[in-house]
């Protein structure tokens, strides 16, 4: 950068340069805010091939974290790594005929190498399950070799032609499988429950996002396996679902196909029940979508690689070495109590050009230190939640950092979670539901529970917005009096449902 006078030329050069600032408003034009935000924000990077991106260190940091909850989480329960090939024969694919129905459009092949096209071409993975099971059939003899619980943190490659969005949908993603074997079905439905309390922590705990528990219906649920439960979140802005995290019980389907089999204590040969589960990359979209506002990302703290930064503003005649000094020494405080703070000394750009940079990185909180702070013996701290400023005292300012981002994480998660309650809609019947459709709601609705009827709403719906359809029925069900009719068909309702659009 050129230019003498710091505040001329040079700052417009800087800015110019950065294009800080959004274009796009959420609340205007939310598709756009939303690609906007994922490139200033440094998350992600576009890439030459559609629909594959860059993930950058601030993302990638946001990930490690969630990777080392949950990774620690599940070695609790005796779950153990492993890693599987990228290439699945075409034979083995395609031995589960739902699965592979299932995903058979987003299947990528690889047919050549060099210059030569092969005889069988190859699939890369777009999930496990194919890869796996016959192995287990190999490693599984009798019921002393249960249970076998195995988790790969891997890539997944799944060719999406439709709107491909960063993290949200892409054609290469990173994720955590988890796949086991039980001897009984009991045993399998307990874990399932037990992986997905861990999403919801994933979700409500670190990425202070508000989930809902349940189970997807049949049609939804995942191709192949008995029954899928899942945390659904809500975009309110767009008015859809969106699939936070799956854990499915197999069944014995697999099993069966796979000759997974185990002679149980009585010496009788047996099936045994399996399980799957998942989260991906995904769950930093939803995050970013959720909490994101005009001015860039907002983090929340238990996940932002930068907690805390700490910006010099000196004055003209200023004691600037002074300034600086209380920075550092600042930074030294907050590191050795465990808070993950960092310094911008840059001299080539202005404070005013900082707090903005920072903002749209979405660092959870800001503390300025100028003369009248160095003075007083104190900081200015100000909030990315809320924009409320205080002054903080330097004496045991570490401990009162903490205090602030908790009161950070917390508050970003009530404010998500009324908004997201806001948008709950309970309806009976199908006009009511039209008009919420309409009205971007979450829609709660009675149903008869029966496929036909989901498919009917599907085709019945299909509008600019694509169909709606069920999102989960929840663990957590309102009282379901006697005589209550399904809202699509007339029929008697089983159970309450959540409808809506979904990504």
């Amino acid at each position: 950068m050129s230019g003498k006078d710091p505040k001329k030329g040079k700052m417009k050069e800087v800015k110019k340069e950065t294009g800080l600032g959004l274009s796009y408003k959420k609340d205007e034009n939310f598709g756009e805010w939303y690609s906007e935000v994922v490139v200033s924000g440094e998350m992600i990077e576009y890439y030459d091939i559609s629909g594959c991106y860059i993930l950058r260190p601030w993302s990638m940091s946001i990930w490690e974290m969630l990777h080392g909850f949950f990774d620690a989480e599940i070695k609790k329960m005796k779950i153990k790594n492993s890693y599987f090939p990228l290439f699945v024969s075409p034979a083995v694919l395609q031995k589960e005929k739902d699965h592979i129905e299932g995903f058979a459009p987003e299947v990528a092949w690889v047919t050549k190498s060099g210059d030569s096209d092969w005889e069988v071409p190859i699939a890369i993975r777009p999930t496990s399950e194919t890869v796996m099971y016959p192995y287990f059939s190999k490693w599984i003899r009798g019921h002393r070799d249960l249970p076998l619980r195995l988790n790969q943190w891997c890539n997944i490659v799944r060719w999406e032609f439709s709107n491909p969005t960063p993290f949200i949908r892409s054609r290469e993603f990173l994720w955590q499988e988890g796949h086991t074997a039980f001897a009984t079905k009991e045993e399998s439905d307990a874990e399932v429950l037990e992986i997905l309390e861990l999403y919801r922590r994933i979700y409500e705990e670190l990425l202070a996002v508000p989930v809902s528990k349940g189970k997807k219906s049949e049609l939804e649920k995942f191709a192949g396996g008995l029954y899928t439960t899942t945390v659904e979140a809500f975009i309110p802005n767009t008015g859809r679902g969106i699939q936070g995290a799956t854990s499915h019980c197999l069944g014995q389907n697999f099993a069966r196909i796979f000759e997974i089999n185990f002679e149980n204590e009585k010496g009788e040969k047996a099936m045994v029940w399996q399980n799957s589960w998942g989260f991906t990359t995904r769950t930093i979209g939803v995050m970013i979508m959720v909490h994101g506002d005009d001015k860039g990302l907002v983090l929340p703290p238990k996940v932002a690689s930068t907690q805390v930064v700490v910006i010099p503003v000196p004055y003209k005649d200023a004691n600037t070495q002074g300034i600086y000094d209380a920075c550092a020494a600042t930074i030294r405080e907050m590191n050795e109590s465990g808070i993950r703070a960092e310094a911008d000394f840059r001299d080539n750009y202005s404070p005013g050009w900082k707090y903005s940079h920072w903002e749209m990185k979405g660092v959870p909180l800001r503390i300025e230190i100028g003369p009248k702070d160095l003075a007083n013996n104190q900081v200015r701290a100000v909030r990315r939640d809320n924009g409320a400023k205080t002054d903080i005292p330097m004496a045991n300012l570490a401990e009162q950092v903490k205090d602030v981002l908790a009161t950070i994480q917390q508050n970003l998660f009530d404010v998500a979670k009324q908004k997201r309650d806001a948008c709950v809609q309970i309806v009976r019947t199908w006009d009511e539901f039209t008009v919420a459709l309409g009205q971007k709601k979450l829609v709660l609705a009675p149903w008869c529970d029966e496929e036909d009827v989901e498919k009917d709403v599907k085709a019945r719906t299909k509008g600019e917005m694509g169909a709606a359809k069920t999102l989960c029925s929840p663990f957590d069900q309102p009282e379901l009096p006697e005589g209550t009719l399904c809202f699509a068909s007339g029929k008697p309702a089983k159970k309450w449902t959540y409808w809506g659009h979904s990504y």
